[in-house]
């Protein structure tokens, strides 16, 4: 157990989240959909990347409940470090949302809450969640195992990959905290359950495809 991983989750959490959904709050009721489109999945993925280069050195910069549960069952995170980095990154994100709510207001962290597009279902946004999660883990899970140097690089603009192509769609979350902190901060989680099970399920099927193509292995 170590209390300094944990404070290191709970900080690069919120720093990855105020950076988002400020970016939310600035730009999405006043630029339109294109220029939300453009700033709000950079914002996310430069926010990730600050977060791991500020505080990713010292607990392997998770920020992200999927992520732990994947390493969990990589057998890189024991499950006693899992509960202490997901309860950091809960508390994180919420402290991400109050922190718009008191500058800005509870409407701009409402905004940013992850929910189902005009155009999707809530079935149809659950399956693009389990989906996107899977393809991020995979991604993660590869590129900190193989290429670790530029993981800090790979893996922010994946998520800035997911956030284009999701986020008009599902909301772009694969992120349990991401999704927490808006919705409990901005007072609606009626689709919450979307962005718990979207994600965790997400996380156990990306794990699974790492091993069954053989990423998992030794060079």
């Amino acid at each position: 157990m170590s209390v300094k991983k944990y404070a290191a989750e709970l900080l690069g959490t919120f720093l990855f989240f105020t950076i988002g959904y400020l970016s939310v709050a600035a730009f999405g009721a006043t630029s339109g959909a294109v220029g939300g489109l453009l700033v709000v999945p950079f914002s996310f993925g430069f926010g990730l990347l600050a977060a791991i280069f500020a505080f990713g050195h010292i607990s392997g910069g998770h920020y992200n409940p999927a992520v732990t549960v994947a390493m969990v069952l990589d057998g890189r995170t024991s499950i006693v470090d899992a509960v202490g980095y997901i309860v950091a990154q809960v508390v994180g994100a919420i402290g991400a949302g109050v922190v718009v709510m008191a500058t800005v207001s509870q409407d701009a962290v409402r905004a940013g809450i992850t929910a189902p597009g005009a155009t999707t279902t809530a079935t149809g946004a659950l399956i693009i969640e389990v989906l996107a999660t899977a393809a991020f883990l995979a991604v993660i899970l590869t590129v900190t195992k193989r290429a670790g140097n530029i993981a800090g690089l790979v893996i922010p603009l994946t998520l800035v990959a997911i956030h284009f192509a999701t986020a008009t769609l599902s909301g772009a979350s694969v992120n349990p905290a991401r999704s927490i902190g808006s919705a409990l901060v901005g007072g609606d989680m009626s689709a919450l359950w979307i962005y718990l099970v979207g994600p965790i399920a997400g996380a156990v099927i990306g794990w699974a495809a790492f091993k069954a193509m053989g990423s998992g292995a030794d060079a």
